[in-house]
């Protein structure tokens, strides 16, 4: 009997035109590095009395669909994902092309996900699948990966595909040897990390179904937060955390091929830091920082990809 391995899983994406339906082509074969998306349904202990010590059946709970995908931040898978944080991009140019994914949109795209272990086989369709955060980190070294957390309605398992021959896509994988950080058009400095998570915050539809799914995931007020570790050289972000003045962060990766992943945030606030002294050795500061709605540009953040996908 075969045995299930990570080596073989396979994964496939398509986006949905009804909510919880899944379309029957046009999925395309996804990168990843591994996932928890799955759904579970726990168990209920019995509080009846009167029968013994010994307990009665368990009753069964509500089923619960949901879990995290990490996935290499690329010049082309990438947009799938993008495209499920932000709707809709706005596409420019005549290959290779500029897609702008802004945040904002009051409705967001729904996927259907398979996950494949042939050797089962165990074939696992996730549909109504609504993205509720994606989040990476920057750092000098290491693999560059996202984390994309999904909300999903519910789950279909059977021992065949059912995404047909998915589209292969070339991977074109960013590294943080890749990437810079700018400050208001200005490179910035003595960084040592940088945390990112942009979130939806969905609001899941939780409606008595026979079923046991839900009806939807709602997206609310969007969050963009996250950290940016420095060695203390200036004062330049400690002022900008006493004033109260937002400023305007973007983070770019750029292949030599000329692919690149830029993101922008408008507006982003810093909070004033604890600067501490733990030794000898350098002395680093740590701000958690906050974005808003830039009144000028009249959003929170853009995420602009330029590959060679012409549609997403």
């Amino acid at each position: 009997m075969a045995r299930a391995q990570g080596a073989r899983a396979q994964m496939a994406l398509a986006f949905e035109t009804s909510y919880g339906t899944p379309p029957v082509g046009g999925f395309t074969k996804m990168p990843f590095a591994s996932t928890s998306l799955g759904a579970e349904q726990p168990l209920l202990n019995s509080e009846l009395l009167g029968y013994g010590r010994d307990p009665l059946a368990p009753i069964k709970d509500a089923v619960t669909a949901d879990g995290d995908i990490v996935v290499p931040i690329d010049a082309e898978a990438f947009g799938f994902w993008l495209k499920a944080a932000f709707g809709d991009p706005t596409t420019t140019g005549t290959g290779p092309w500029t897609h702008a994914f802004q945040s904002g949109a009051w409705t967001l795209p729904s996927l259907s996900i398979e996950t494949g272990m042939p050797e089962v086989p165990r074939y696992a369709m996730y549909s109504g699948c609504v993205l509720d955060q994606i989040s990476w980190q920057m750092q000098r070294a290491g693999l560059l990966t996202a984390t994309a957390r999904l909300v999903a309605q519910g789950e279909t398992v059977g021992t065949t595909t059912s995404a047909g021959t998915p589209a292969a896509l070339e991977l074109k994988r960013f590294g943080h040897f890749n990437g810079s950080i700018t400050r208001n058009g200005s490179a910035i400095g003595n960084v040592v990390s940088v945390d990112i998570a942009y979130a939806n915050n969905l609001d899941r539809i939780e409606t008595i179904r026979s079923d046991g799914r839900i009806d939807g995931a709602d997206p609310s007020i969007a969050a963009l937060t996250g950290s940016i570790e420095v060695r203390f050289a200036d004062q330049t972000l400690v002022t900008q955390a006493f004033n109260g003045d937002p400023c305007e962060l973007t983070f770019a990766y750029v292949l030599p091929s000329g692919a690149s992943f830029t993101f922008t945030v408008h507006a982003v606030y810093l909070p004033r830091p604890r600067i501490e002294i733990s030794g000898p050795q350098g002395v680093q500061a740590t701000f958690d920082w906050q974005a808003a709605r830039d009144s000028v540009v009249g959003r929170m953040c853009t995420a602009t990809l330029i590959n060679d996908i012409e549609v997403y």
